[in-house]
């Protein structure tokens, strides 16, 4: 019972002692200017910001997040016949969407709308990819390149 009550006592005072961060309070890191430029040549001829790819799921696979500003402009994009990929920009290797019988393709193929945010999960077998690495996202015509996973 004593051990219990030690136990119980350090999880409560790691939990309330710990550091609390803020999403305002964490450091941006500065966008490379080229990064910048490539946004804003989405914006207006995608409609969409790519908002960042993230390593998930162990780090078997990627993440890729974007905001459809327009609708319109971003249809084609979210098209379910048009197969995304990615390159890995050290290798030039290429990573696809998994897709099962069951599920289908990890991303997001519904009819878009605006100030919404999408996905599209990419496999990333043997943990190829690394944090840090730099890639670029191939959907159909469109090209996200210098992203850097986080």
């Amino acid at each position: 019972m004593k051990y219990r009550t030690c136990v119980s006592s350090l999880l409560f005072l790691c939990f309330f002692l710990s550091p609390v961060t803020n999403a305002a309070e964490s450091k941006a890191v500065p966008q490379p200017q080229g990064e910048r430029a490539g946004q804003a040549s989405a914006e207006q001829k995608w409609g969409i910001r790519p908002l960042g790819i993230h390593l998930t799921a162990n780090n078997y696979m990627l993440d890729f997040r974007y905001r459809v500003l327009d609708a319109d402009k971003a249809a084609p994009l979210i098209n379910p016949q048009v197969k995304p990929y990615l390159i890995d920009q050290s290798t030039g290797a290429k990573f696809f969407v998994p897709e099962s019988q069951k599920v289908g393709a990890l991303r997001q193929t519904r009819k878009p709308a605006s100030n919404r945010n999408y996905f599209i999960i990419f496999g990333n077998p043997g943990k190829f990819i690394k944090r840090g690495s730099r890639i670029t996202v191939v959907i159909g015509d469109f090209k996200a390149e210098d992203l850097v996973v986080e």
